[in-house]
């Protein structure tokens, strides 16, 4: 092999830090934000919140600025572009031209170009950094507690954290693959003590547990979930003893539905029958479910949507996060050409502070052009609701917006629109579609949502099967398969026709 040097070009992209530090801006959540603002404000001293009085010193002019004067950030070199027929929309200008009226759609731009170089949004009407509240207990946490003051001995109780250990979020002890009483085997091989854990220790142990609380914790399938609810319950409590009988004779026949066969089987009278299986369906089959490890977030939505003047109007949530700005105190402090170590610290947090506003402005006008696209192109859903919605994919959004998918995809990510017919995150506008028979196309949310209509107006006691709801849509002009009804009646959580079916009172 010979070596030897050549020259060759090749291009390639780049990661600047600015470039990392927009499209993690990008990404951001509201929460997110308004943390990565605050954390912004405190590293560097030239930022400050726009909710503080403004600094007392002026900047002394563009020597003072290091040779180079904060501007206003430029307008997009595409906002004459269109935005679509169908939308009618037009983006204002940086000298805050504005909208004509007669466009069905509006966009407040104020949110974005201010008439100061150093206010990048409005001011937060309210404080964005609450403190954050304490992570409510979880389940395995409430069960270790109980365990803790009970008084067995110390081998049953590192007998009973293994179990305890073993339970899911839901509360259940489920097998391992070895069938009902697998996971007790598996426990017992699990523990190292001396002398070895038998099935029977677990099993004794495994009683303990399934008598903390909440109700029904502990146990290893739905049938024994809902007996050891009914077996805590007061012996006086009415139809108790039905629920019960109809738990150990006839539990298939109840979850079928086969009101005939519970009546059979279980050896009661009607009005027994139906009072049990009330009592029944009265317990909670995820007992832990109410018990979690994260506490429970709200949502802020980044985008702000109404109806005024016969046109939608978007605006951006300015209360989401706190305003920010440069301090005009410190901005004047540095010199040009002094490179003493205390001008080079404030001409460089100079400089990254107004990168950050940057990276900050552009975020906020992406995410309004992209919310404003997508309101545009689904103003029926926002007029009549998800049976309204129309098919949209990202490269939609991005050929009307003058921006690349993955920069869609991006600024979707956990953002959320305040709408009139609810909050929804971005990403919600986007879905597949379907052929009509009149040649055009429909969402599969809309058919989502029709589904969900139909299955709610059904009879109970003759619920819809997939066919029949297939012939249904067909009726309306929405060409389906049965098995893709199938399909979004599943990702709705919509148990089949058999187990729709309620019993006949």
């Amino acid at each position: 092999m010979r070596q030897s040097l050549a020259l060759g070009i090749r291009q390639q992209v780049g990661l600047t830090p600015q470039l990392q530090q927009a499209m993690r801006l990008m990404r951001l959540s509201t929460v997110d934000l308004a943390i990565e603002i605050r954390e912004a404000i405190e590293a560097n001293p030239m930022l400050e919140s726009e909710a503080e009085p403004a600094g007392d010193g002026e900047p002394d002019g563009a020597d003072d600025w290091g040779g180079a004067v904060a501007e206003d950030p430029p307008a997009d070199a595409d906002a004459e572009d269109p935005w679509g027929e169908d939308a009618g929309l037009a983006l204002a200008s940086a000298s805050g031209t504005a909208i004509p009226a007669e466009l069905p759609v509006d966009t407040r731009w104020e949110d974005l170009y201010q008439p100061s170089a150093y206010a990048l949004s409005t001011p937060a009407t309210q404080d964005a950094f609450e403190p954050v509240p304490k992570a409510p207990e979880s389940l395995t946490d409430h069960l270790l507690w109980q365990l803790n003051v009970l008084s067995v001995p110390e081998r049953a109780r590192l007998i009973g954290a293994a179990i305890i250990e073993a339970i899911d979020a839901d509360g259940m002890l489920r097998p391992g693959g070895a069938g009902r009483h697998g996971c007790l085997e598996e426990i017992a091989a699990a523990l190292p003590l001396a002398p070895p854990v038998e099935r029977a220790d677990v099993l004794a142990m495994l009683r303990r547990v399934q008598q903390f609380e909440p109700a029904g914790v502990g146990a290893r399938d739905l049938r024994e979930c809902l007996a050891l609810q009914l077996a805590q319950l007061p012996a006086d409590t009415p139809h108790r003893a039905a629920a019960q009988a109809i738990l150990e004779r006839c539990f298939d026949a109840l979850a079928s539905g086969d009101r005939a066969a519970l009546l059979r089987r279980s050896k009661l009278d009607a009005a027994g029958v139906d009072g049990g299986v009330a009592l029944i369906q009265s317990l909670n089959p995820r007992p832990g479910a109410s018990f979690g490890d994260f506490a429970c977030q709200y949502i802020e939505p980044d985008v702000h949507v109404r109806r005024e003047a016969g046109r939608w109007v978007v605006e951006l949530n300015a209360a989401a996060a706190p305003g920010v700005r440069i301090n005009r105190h410190y901005a004047g402090l540095v010199r040009r050409g002094d490179s003493s170590p205390d001008n080079t610290f404030l001409r460089e947090n100079l400089a990254a502070a107004r990168c950050f506003l940057t990276s900050l402005h552009n975020r906020n006008e992406t995410l309004l052009k992209v919310a404003t696209a997508i309101v545009a192109h689904q103003q029926p859903f926002l007029a009549r609701g998800a049976q309204a919605m129309r098919p949209l994919v990202l490269a939609d959004i991005a050929a009307a917006a003058g921006l690349h998918e993955s920069t869609v995809s991006r600024v979707t990510m956990s953002k959320f629109m305040h709408t009139p017919q609810g909050v929804f995150e971005l990403k919600y506008f986007f879905s597949s579609h379907v052929g009509a028979s009149d040649g055009g196309e429909v969402s599969s949310t809309a058919i989502r949502a029709i589904i969900q209509e139909l299955v709610g107006a059904e009879n109970p006691q003759r619920p819809l099967s997939d066919s029949r709801i297939q012939a249904l849509l067909v009726e309306r002009g929405i060409d389906v398969a049965r098995r893709t009804v199938a399909k979004y009646r599943e990702s709705l959580s919509i148990p089949p026709s058999n187990r729709r079916k309620r019993l006949a009172s």
